[in-house]
């Protein structure tokens, strides 16, 4: 080409060029696909964390391999591109859960309901289920709310109910409910209270028996099912889990919520104020020797 009698070299496109532009715009795609997708979660991650990958390509492939060598995890992203996040084992677990879970909270499907399951069963190392022995709740996800203190042994009261001046700190606000739960106390008397005993109460659920399938044609069977039951209560939007034990019914299906979880299980999951409720994952845990703790549990 000549311009004013002077010739003008014409720019060659390299192929990596292309092939990097072809790569780059893949990328701000897939990274789109995934922010709608998983916007709820990644942005927990963003808002809670530093570990960030850079917003290209080297953070996605994180996502698919990640152990691989990323040399450009360090740069920042633009302005117009949303930072893409470390993908540990923990975050992954949630991106998992997130793919079969609904985008609105509503009821599982069956498939659904199996294949978290197996999902928490790989992690908590115990069969996870919605279903044990032929009965279910009327759902397995669902939105939680703040429960009261429990009576744990008659003559329980708000000033003898914590063992340590740091829980009563925390939770004695909460207050203690005018009745019992839905099984009676947790001891006979506070002589007799195993540890076993109080945690129970410590890490209760309430969850709405009385609607599950069958409940009216075989109550007390049911009942003795629901005792005690331990299930695993997962936030799907931080992956904080605990292994809790029904010890209450409600609340309410008017309220809107699901269950209920006494301040020690809201707490520790992030769901301290009933008014603002939250999802969680609740399944049965198959635990017939007693082998697995009440309490936080890693995923």
């Amino acid at each position: 080409m000549f311009l004013f009698g002077k010739k003008i070299a014409k720019k060659k496109v390299s192929h990596f060029e292309t092939l990097s532009e072809k790569w780059s715009a893949r990328h701000r795609s897939l990274q789109e696909k995934l922010w709608e997708k998983h916007e709820r979660v990644l942005s927990h991650f963003k808002n809670k964390t530093k570990q960030f990958a850079a917003g290209s390509l080297a953070g996605l492939m994180m996502l698919a391999s990640p152990a691989a060598s990323i040399t450009a995890q360090h740069a920042t992203p633009s302005a117009h591109e949303k930072p893409f996040i470390d993908i540990n084992e923990a975050s992954n677990l949630l991106l998992t859960l997130h793919s079969y879970l609904p985008q609105v909270v509503a009821p599982l499907t069956p498939d659904q309901e199996v294949k978290i399951g197996e999902i928490l069963s790989n992690s908590l190392h115990a069969k996870v289920a919605a279903e044990l022995d032929g009965i279910r709740l009327n759902r397995s996800y669902g939105y939680i709310g703040q429960e009261q203190h429990l009576a744990r042994f008659p003559g329980d009261t708000m000033d003898i109910h914590f063992t340590s001046g740091e829980d009563a700190q925390k939770y004695y606000d909460y207050g203690m409910a005018p009745g019992l739960g839905a099984y009676g106390y947790f001891a006979k008397s506070a002589n007799s209270m195993t540890s076993e005993q109080n945690n129970r109460e410590k890490y209760y659920i309430a969850v709405q028996t009385f609607l599950s399938p069958g409940y009216l044609e075989n109550t007390k069977k049911m009942n003795q099912f629901f005792m005690f039951h331990k299930m695993l209560v997962v936030n799907p939007d931080n992956g904080k889990a605990i292994v809790a034990d029904i010890g209450d019914a409600g609340p309410a299906e008017w309220t809107g919520k699901s269950l209920g979880g006494s301040p020690e299980v809201m707490k520790y999951l992030e769901r301290v104020d009933g008014a603002q409720k939250g999802p969680v994952i609740y399944m049965f845990i198959d635990d017939p020797n007693n082998n697995i703790p009440l309490g936080p549990v890693s995923l």
